[in-house]
């Protein structure tokens, strides 16, 4: 393996990481309103998966954006 293709592995493991943090930051305060328990209310964790699916498809509506430029 070259250099730039294991930098570029880890540049892209970098975005994904920072991607992971910003979706749980976003979708935590939007989607878990009290304490949580044990486990996540019906509502919580629906909007937990909505809210994810949502940020993901974004996501990659911007990097094909980015990719057309």
């Amino acid at each position: 393996m070259n250099v730039w293709f294991l930098l570029q592995q880890e540049k892209e493991r970098a975005m994904l990481n920072e991607m992971v943090a910003k979706l749980t930051n976003v979708c935590w305060d939007k989607c878990v309103t009290g304490t949580p328990g044990s486990k996540f209310s019906n509502s919580e964790q629906t909007c937990l998966s909505n809210c994810a699916r949502r940020y993901m498809d974004l996501s990659v509506i911007i990097m094909k954006r980015f990719q057309n430029m």
